[in-house]
């Protein structure tokens, strides 16, 4: 499973997404996490489409968000199921 994390490097509510998705990983069952940081990025495109959301975590990049501000843990257990 591969996780997408739109992020900004200063941002409290970005890192414990990251660190509450981190905590979700079974044993025997790794997912592995791109953290994008919106303001780094070359794709302005991202800074328009995520800048008041951030944190915004995906998935899978076809489907609609999985959560945005707060980790949706139940949604995240059903992607990972």
């Amino acid at each position: 499973m591969h996780f997408t994390l739109y992020s900004r490097s200063y941002c409290h509510l970005c890192q414990d997404m990251l660190d509450a998705l981190l905590l979700l990983q079974a044993p025997g069952k790794p997912f592995t996490v791109d953290v994008i940081d919106i303001d780094a990025s070359s794709d302005a495109s991202l800074l328009a489409r995520f800048d008041e959301l951030v944190p915004v975590l995906f998935g899978d990049l076809a489907q609609p968000e999985l959560c945005h501000y707060f980790l949706d843990e139940a949604a995240v257990r059903r992607c990972l199921a």
